[in-house]
């Protein structure tokens, strides 16, 4: 009797040690995990700051001001946990912003803190009303870009020479539907241009960025292209038979 007594208690003893010790390492976990960084959370803030929810300045059905979430209290500290933000699981670092349908309104220039978060891999600011900006030329402050998303939301203006020095985007829409109307631009530089710099591109859309050029030969540059859509933008021409070619395509 006294055998299994100890046996028992025994047994009791290592399952609780076993515990302990992954309760102690998944408290080391959680309390090592990095929170975002004081000058990312600032940057984000002050960026809310600068534009207005408004309800209209976003159509599509899953509208909702993402951004009205974001607050400075001590609670909310971590802005890796705010609506549309994602960080680094290693560094903290902002490295995903989707704001689509986020309700937001206002102008952004060069000095916007937005260009602060200098880490940033995937940014959609689709479907929202930036009041007929032209893009900034700080957007060459997110070297890290591999998915950029501008469509339906109102900017303005010749698209600048500093997007099209991202060499890393993999994604690019700048896209707008209102057929009547012209927005962007694209003209000096040009697609050439783009097809040159953008080598890594498997996704472009430029429906109906006023273009108004030939189909530059360049486009058969990019040997990842899987998707293209460039109607409505007045592109003279025909398409070079070498695009057709391009051994991912799937959509032009």
């Amino acid at each position: 009797m006294g055998l299994s007594l100890t046996f028992f208690t025994f047994r009791h003893l290592v399952l609780f040690s076993f515990l302990i010790f992954h309760l102690a390492i998944a408290h080391f976990i959680s309390s090592t995990q990095p929170l975002c960084h004081d000058r990312e959370r600032s940057a984000l803030l002050n960026f809310k700051e600068s534009l207005v929810i408004n309800q209209t300045a976003s159509s599509y059905s899953s509208t909702y001001p993402k951004v009205a979430t974001w607050k400075p209290d001590e609670k909310n500290k971590d802005c890796c946990s705010w609506d549309g933000v994602k960080c680094n699981e290693d560094t903290g670092h902002v490295v995903e912003l989707d704001l689509a349908s986020s309700c937001l309104y206002g102008s952004i220039n060069s000095t916007s803190s937005l260009f602060q978060l200098v880490h940033l891999q995937r940014l959609s600011l689709f479907d929202n009303n930036f009041n007929f900006s032209e893009i900034p030329s700080a957007i060459l402050n997110f070297s890290r870009l591999t998915h950029l998303n501008l469509s339906q939301s109102y900017f303005s203006g010749q698209i600048p020479a500093e997007l099209l020095e991202l060499s890393n985007l993999e994604v690019l829409d700048l896209s707008y539907s209102n057929f009547d109307t012209f927005y962007l631009k694209l003209q000096k530089p040009g697609l050439a241009n783009l097809a040159e710099n953008l080598t890594n591109l498997k996704a472009l859309d430029l429906i109906n960025v006023h273009i108004s050029s030939t189909v530059p030969h360049t486009l058969a540059n990019l040997s990842s292209l899987r998707f293209s859509s460039l109607s409505g933008c007045r592109l003279q021409g025909e398409f070079p038979q070498e695009i057709f070619q391009l051994p991912n395509l799937q959509f032009l």
